[in-house]
Parts: C-alpha cells; sequence; structure tokens
C-alpha cells in the first residue's frame, strides 16, 4: 500500500486529492509543518512534502508524483493518453502550475507568514503579487469557454493547479477580474476527493 506523509495547506494536498479521485488505498503519514528557513527541513524520509513510499519506491516532488502514480495506477484515467493531440497541453500544465504559478505563492508566504518579522521584504511579497496575478491572467485566458484545462475533462492538470488556486486564494491574491477562474475553482472546490483532502 502507498503511503503518503501529509501535511495541512502544503503540496501534499494534491496527492491526497488524487488518491481519492483514482481510489487508490493509501495510508496516511500526517507529519508537523515546519515553517522552512532553507529546504529539506520536513519531518520525512526525502526532508519534504510531500514524499510516498510505494513498496522500495520513495519518492518526492507533487508533480513527479502525480505522473507517477496515474501512469501506474490511473488505468487511463486522469492524464490524456501518450500519443494524444491533448498530451502536451496536459503536460504543459501539469508543470506550469508548480514550476510558473506557485513560485510567487511561495514568495508571498515567506515575507508574509512564514519568515521572522525582520527578515521579511516587503519588496519581494509586492514583487509576488504582481507575478501570481500575471499567472491568475494566463489561466483567465486558457479557461475561457473551458470547464477545465485539457479536453474538457477533469485531468491531474487541474489538481495541480487547483492547489495553486487555493493557495492564491487563502492570500488574497485572487479578485473579481478573473471570472473564468472563480468559475473553474467552484468546479474544483466541490469535488468530494478534494474536500476530502481538505479535511486531513
Amino acid at each position: 500500500m502507498i503511503k503518503l506523509y501529509h501535511a495541512k495547506r502544503t503540496r501534499s494536498i494534491r496527492i491526497v486529492w488524487l488518491l481519492e479521485e483514482l481510489g487508490v488505498p493509501y495510508a496516511l503519514e500526517i507529519v508537523a509543518f515546519n515553517p522552512p528557513r532553507h529546504s529539506f527541513e520536513q519531518n520525512t524520509p526525502a526532508g519534504k512534502l510531500p514524499v510516498i513510499e510505494d513498496g522500495s519506491l520513495v519518492m518526492f516532488e507533487s508533480g513527479a508524483i502525480l505522473e507517477y502514480l496515474i501512469e501506474k495506477y490511473g488505468g487511463g484515467r486522469l492524464a490524456p493518453a501518450i500519443g494524444s493531440p491533448d498530451r502536451g497541453p496536459y503536460l504543459q500544465w501539469v508543470h506550469f502550475a508548480e514550476a510558473t504559478a506557485l513560485p510567487p505563492i511561495a514568495d508571498l508566504t515567506r515575507h508574509t507568514l512564514l519568515l521572522p518579522e525582520a527578515a521579511r521584504i516587503p519588496a519581494v511579497a509586492a514583487d509576488a503579487r504582481v507575478r501570481a496575478v500575471n499567472v491568475l491572467n494566463v489561466f483567465e485566458r486558457a479557461l475561457a469557454g473551458k470547464r477545465y484545462l485539457v479536453g474538457g475533462e477533469f485531468s491531474g492538470a487541474d489538481i495541480m493547479t487547483g492547489y495553486f488556486l487555493m493557495a492564491a486564494r487563502m492570500l488574497g491574491v485572487v479578485g473579481t477580474a478573473h471570472p473564468n477562474v472563480d468559475a473553474y475553482w467552484e468546479r474544483l472546490a466541490t469535488r468530494p476527493a478534494f474536500q476530502k483532502a481538505l479535511s486531513l
């Protein structure tokens, strides 16, 4: 059985959500989140969150875990098939959610919540807000006339993106200028698997 190291409000929400969507049995190891000053400071086998153990495999990085679990346990669900015209856009959004969308949220979190007051840099936080809004603008255009990011169906790309939107909303970044994003968020937020992930 898959073992998942999880802490509330962290990227491990993505993996709980995914496992719930797939109906894959898993054991949850709840750990306390350590506000990091640097990196690899979490109480998990890799010092990060999330981490999974699947047999002898120990794996971190939420996007990589998502791709691995969908490939191994998805049975064709939650990702377009290799060779499908939707495969490229799917991979783009999976990686955009972590590589481009989340860094400004991480900067904003560090410089408004996690770092000691004396170490926070207001200019970094302000710049992060601008960058996060620019990301929301990209999603706003991409979601015009669409229910989900890829192929009209819910996929792993939406799980990756949903966590970014949750964090952006918690930080007050999402506003009235993004109606497509708001409607998309409502579709994601009502999914039972996401609600379960948020409750743990």
